[in-house]
Formats: C-alpha cells, sequence, structure tokens
C-alpha cells in the first residue's frame, strides 16, 4: 500500500512540476514578445532602409499571428498602411539616404504591390535613391523592384517574368469515379464558384470574365514595369513571352537589370554611393525595426479617423482570423459608442462567404452610418460577400487592381450515395413530415430541400441587388446586367458603376477625415491585433493544430480545395462567394 501512495505522490509532483515549467516557459514567451515589441532601435546617419526577404506584408491586424514555438528567423509581418507611413517618414529623414530592395520572393497583393511602388516613385522625388538586388527574383519581388533607380542581378541569378495565368482544377469526373454527388444551386452564369464541381472543362462565361480580368491587371503592370526600365512595349513583350528573363546575360541585354554582380559588390556600389570608406560599415535597417524606433500618437489625438479591417473570409460565430459575424459586429460597435472616432474607414480585403453573416455585418455598418461617416477602401479582394457589406458606404475607393464584383449567390451540398453503395454501405430514414431529413450525408438533397434551397438563393440574389442599387444609385436591370456573378478589375468597376473612385487606403483616410471634417486627428487600426498570450492559447486549440498539420503536409492551395469539401463553416447555408485568387507567380 505504502508503495502505491508514493507512485501517487510521485505522478503528482511530476504533474504539477511540468505544469509549473510549461507556465513558466509561456511566460517568457510572452515576456520576450512583450520586450522585443517595445524596443525603440536608434538610427544610425547614413542608413539604408531595407525590404529584405523576411518581411511579409500584410493588409490587416488579423493576420499578424505568430507561430507557436516558432524561433530562429521569422517573417516579419509588417501592415500595409505602416510600411507606406514608413516610406513616407523616410523621404525626410536626413538619417535614411536611400531604399534596398533584397527580396526574390515577396508575399503581397496586387494592391500592395502597387500602392508601395507609388510610395516608392514618391520617395525617389526627394533626390535620394531606390536600388534593388536579386538571386532568383520571383514575379511580385521583380513588379516592385522594377521601380529602382538601378537593379542588379546575381551573375547565376534569374527573374521568373512570364506574364499572367489561372488554371482551374474541374473534378466532377472525379466526383463521378468516386461516387462523390454534389448539389449545386447558383444564381449568375459567371458564379463560377462551383464551376469546378459542375463539369470538367471551363465554361465560355468563366474564361470571358477570368481573360478579361487577367488582361486588365497585366496590361497595367506590364506598361509600368516597361515604363521603369525604358522598355520599349512592344519589345518588353517579347522579352517576357521569350522568358529572357531566366538568363542574366539576356536580363542584362535586354535592359531588365542594369548590372550583373554579387552582392558583396552591390552593397560596396552602395558605400560607394554614400562616399563611405572600405573600412567604412554600411548601416542598414529592416522596414519592422525603423517602424518600432519612431513612436505613434495616434491615440492621444482627440479626433480619430479609425480604419476596421475586414479581411479574410466571411463565417458565422466567433473567430479572429478571417471575418466572423459575432466579432465583427462587436468592433463595429465598439466604433459606434466611441466618441473619439469621429470617421470611419472600411477596409475591405475578402472574397466573401457567408451569406446570412454578410447581411449581419451589412445591418450593423448601416446602423453606425447614421451617426458617422462610413468610407470603403478595397484591398486586393472586395468581391460578392465582401462587395455586399460595402454597400454601406458613403463613398467607396478601389485599387486598380482589385478584384471585385461578383454579384452572386450559390450553395453546394456534396453527398456520398454512390460511394457508400459501392462499398456496401446504405442509408435509410424514419420522418414525421416530407423534409424531415432534408439533407443525408449519403442520400443528399430531398426535392423539397432542392426547391426550398433554389427558392433561397434566389431570394438572396434579389436582396444583394437591392443594397446594390440603392447604393449605387442604379436600377435592377442595371444591376443585373453587370452582376450575375461576374468580377471585375477595379478599373472596370469605375467605368461600370460598382466604385466611386480608383485610389488607396490613404486617400480613403484623407476624404473621411475630410467627410468629418477634421484637421488635426490620429488613425488608429481596428480589430486590435492579439495579445501573445491570447495567441499562444489558440494555436493550442485541436482544431487548430490539426488544420495546421494537413496544411503542411498537402500545401496551401490543395488545403483550400479540401476545406472548401469539409469545413462545415464553408457549408452554411447560402454562401456569398467569388471563385478564386489571383497570385502573381
Amino acid at each position: 500500500m505504502k508503495s502505491f501512495f508514493k507512485n501517487v505522490m510521485a505522478n503528482i509532483v511530476a504533474i504539477i512540476i511540468i505544469a509549473a515549467v510549461f507556465s513558466l516557459f509561456l511566460i517568457m514567451i510572452i515576456a520576450a514578445s512583450a520586450f522585443s515589441g517595445d524596443q525603440k532601435p536608434n538610427i544610425k546617419n547614413n542608413t539604408i532602409l531595407t525590404l529584405d526577404f523576411k518581411t511579409n506584408i500584410i493588409d490587416s491586424p488579423t493576420e499578424d499571428q505568430d507561430e507557436l514555438f516558432a524561433f530562429g528567423d521569422k517573417q516579419k509581418n509588417i501592415l500595409i498602411f505602416d510600411m507606406l507611413e514608413a516610406i513616407k517618414k523616410a523621404k525626410s529623414d536626413d538619417k535614411i539616404k536611400g531604399i534596398s530592395i533584397e527580396t526574390d520572393g515577396l508575399r503581397a497583393g496586387f494592391t500592395q504591390l502597387d500602392d508601395i511602388r507609388n510610395a516608392l516613385e514618391d520617395f525617389k522625388k526627394s533626390g535620394k535613391f531606390v536600388y534593388a538586388y536579386g538571386n532568383v527574383v520571383s514575379q511580385p519581388a521583380y513588379y516592385l523592384g522594377s521601380v529602382a533607380d538601378q537593379y542588379i542581378l546575381n551573375p547565376a541569378g534569374g527573374i521568373d517574368l512570364k506574364g499572367l495565368s489561372m488554371e482551374v482544377l474541374y473534378m466532377k469526373s472525379f466526383a463521378d469515379k468516386y461516387g462523390i454527388g454534389i448539389q449545386i444551386i447558383r444564381h449568375g452564369k459567371y458564379k463560377s464558384a462551383v464551376e469546378p464541381f459542375m463539369r470538367d472543362d471551363m465554361s465560355p462565361e468563366n474564361k470571358e470574365q477570368l481573360s478579361t480580368l487577367l488582361n486588365d491587371i497585366w496590361s497595367v503592370n506590364s506598361q509600368k514595369i516597361a515604363t521603369s526600365r525604358k522598355i520599349d512595349s512592344a519589345q518588353f513583350r517579347t522579352v517576357v513571352d521569350s522568358l529572357y528573363g531566366a538568363i542574366p546575360t539576356l536580363s542584362l541585354t535586354n535592359k531588365l537589370v542594369d548590372k550583373l554582380m554579387q552582392k558583396s559588390e552591390y552593397d560596396q556600389m552602395i558605400k560607394t554611393k554614400l562616399n563611405l570608406t572600405a573600412t567604412d560599415k554600411l548601416t542598414k535597417v529592416s522596414f519592422k525595426k525603423y517602424i518600432n524606433s519612431y513612436s505613434d500618437d495616434s491615440s492621444k489625438k482627440d479626433d480619430q479617423v479609425a480604419v476596421l479591417y475586414a479581411s479574410g473570409s466571411i463565417y458565422n460565430g466567433e473567430g479572429y482570423k478571417d471575418i466572423y459575424a459575432d466579432n465583427f459586429v462587436k468592433e463595429i460597435k465598439k466604433l459606434s459608442e466611441n466618441d473619439k472616432v469621429k470617421a470611419v474607414v472600411l477596409r475591405i480585403n475578402s472574397p466573401g462567404g457567408s451569406a446570412n453573416a454578410s447581411d449581419e455585418i451589412l445591418f450593423e455598418l448601416q446602423q453606425l452610418k447614421k451617426k458617422k461617416p462610413i468610407i470603403v477602401s478595397f484591398g486586393d479582394y472586395a468581391a460578392s460577400g465582401g462587395y455586399y457589406i460595402a454597400m454601406a458606404a458613403d463613398k467607396i475607393y478601389s485599387e486598380p487592381n482589385t478584384l471585385t464584383g461578383s454579384i452572386g449567390v450559390f450553395g453546394m451540398i456534396p453527398y456520398f450515395k454512390e460511394l457508400a453503395n459501392k462499398n456496401g454501405l446504405s442509408s435509410h430514414a424514419v420522418t414525421t413530415n416530407a423534409n424531415s431529413n432534408m439533407y443525408s450525408a449519403v442520400n443528399g438533397v430531398t426535392p423539397g430541400g432542392v426547391a426550398i434551397l433554389t427558392k433561397s438563393v434566389e431570394q438572396t440574389y434579389k436582396r444583394f441587388v437591392h443594397f446594390v442599387t440603392e447604393n449605387r444609385k442604379k436600377s435592377f436591370e442595371q444591376i443585373d446586367e453587370i452582376g450575375g456573378g461576374r468580377v471585375w478589375s477595379g478599373t472596370r468597376a469605375k467605368e461600370i458603376g460598382l466604385v466611386d473612385e480608383l485610389g488607396t487606403l490613404q486617400d480613403a483616410i484623407n476624404f473621411a477625415a475630410q467627410k468629418a471634417k477634421l484637421k488635426d486627428y490620429g488613425v488608429m487600426s481596428y480589430p486590435k491585433k492579439m495579445s501573445p498570450f491570447d495567441q499562444i492559447f489558440k494555436n493550442l486549440d485541436e482544431d487548430e493544430i490539426s488544420a495546421r498539420l494537413i496544411k503542411n503536409k498537402i500545401g496551401a492551395e490543395n488545403y483550400k480545395m479540401f476545406e472548401q469539401m469539409t469545413n462545415p463553416k464553408l457549408q452554411e447555408g447560402v454562401m456569398m462567394k467569388v471563385p478564386f485568387e489571383i497570385k502573381i507567380n
């Protein structure tokens, strides 16, 4: 018996020790995170502001989350708004002599790259230089770097300059082969979110909208590169079509780059530019450290313009990353009750999601609009549900490359009758009413269920168009003609009246301040970044850990397809969601 009690006590003591060590470990992580965040680097004279390979540009504070147990070199998340402010500040900062772009790969969207490019163009007006260096350069990195005064390439490097494309994976035959049935209800011939499950090739309507969209974007972006590099448009097309960027010598002869040299030679070139001697040290500072070096007194201002970020897919319920209706409504109500906030800029970067959640958010925004001006700024995406919630705006600003519109709705319900039958499984139900078992994972949707879901989709579409007609001051017929689920570039959206102006987030903030008659004001971001403590415990969630494991195994792009089929949050009734994402690869 004594032995038994000894073992019990030993186990209890061990558990207590483990818990204490783990708690201490968490406290140390949180303290270290807080300490590092409070450090203010001292910027020296003759400093070069550097965009390095660790920098990850994000649109919203909700995207800024630290990975649990991620040690060593980590991605430095920087809000696009903070980055643009840093470039503006560096323009007049005597300690900053120039900007160096030293990143081969860049995780940023079309609109973010355009905003940074414009900021760098403005920075160069100060007389300070912008240089760029690359090894094996991605297309986004080159698009940004091409704005530099000089672009330097490693002699054994290359530039992945090839234009834009979109490839859609079609799965109808796959689903048929393995006995997976998919009941689809949609409104809009361009609403192609469900097309991969309906057919095995691209519909003419989808091909039309994607071709128009890609050409709209590439015609602008390619012209910017060609102009910056002083290359004739026809010659630039030949360079891209021939993939000359992949060969360093061809990159040089075709004016994609100015010189071929090693990185140490590039650093020496900058030192020469600064009139430094061979023994002088070249001082560089990352954007993250530079932003931390100066204080932001926006919160101390009596008057504020709030930037409310709506970034990610739209869901019902609670959650931090993406847009969850319960949490987002709370943020809207906080802004409504905050007397310091005189105007709100709603920054939308969303492909949409749940129709119900989108409607709930729109209603609360409409209530907020009764008290304070709401100006909308579109990021990379403002489509379907993302466009829907913009209908509370006093004015809408879109970037030229924003993917917007997609005024349409759909419902998609998978079932597995043939798969079950092939494996000797069948399902039978006892019911009290005609549609008590409206949906079965095996048998699918009843005819009555299909009829009511079809009606629901149609009514949701009419409600969608109704709000658009009110905001855009157009008739149902006019919106229906440019709706039907079709996506548009921001440039086209301005032409057809879906947005008011082409402009940046800063343009939207300026107009919001003007609308509220503000002169001295601060700019504050909402929702606030999650604390390190909350992030750690969120990452310990069982579902979150499982999702990360699967994503790491099958890849981020494949995970999106897997999630569309399996995530119950993506099956919550009628959906307003754009069918794809566009990336510069």
